[in-house]
């Protein structure tokens, strides 16, 4: 090791432990002020600024929470002793309202959702 820049020792790294100068580095003049310094443009410095959601990831977690739901529900109902075919028309009654329900709020309609009604007997709302 030279001025303490190399190797402690070559041994083992596949070279001979010869240090060389770096005739291509530039040293940055750092106690100069560049004389065509400005502040900041007007798209610099938003390190801070947040990003928009991914339009994809919110699609999907809506659709996950819509899946979900139907899952408790679908528990609910086969815990009441309700057959497959009553379930299913049941489930597919629940999705349509949920997704209609989803696609009102994406474009800025109510956001309330009631499964509550006497068609789905008795279900709670989410």
């Amino acid at each position: 090791m030279y001025n303490g820049i190399g190797l402690l020792t070559p041994r083992g790294s596949g070279t001979n432990g010869n240090i060389q100068t770096n005739k291509f580095f530039i040293r940055s003049k750092t106690g100069k002020v560049a004389e065509n310094s400005r502040g900041f443009e007007g798209d610099q410095g938003m390190a801070g600024v947040t990003k928009k959601a991914n339009r994809d990831i919110l699609e999907h977690d809506r659709k996950r929470q819509i899946e979900l739901k139907l899952v408790v529900l679908e528990e609910n109902l086969s815990d009441q002793g309700l057959t497959e075919a009553e379930i299913g028309e049941k489930v597919a009654e629940a999705r349509r309202t949920l997704e209609a329900a989803a696609a009102s709020e994406e474009i800025g309609g109510t956001t309330a959702i009631v499964l509550g009604d006497k068609k789905l007997h008795g279900l709670k709302a989410f």
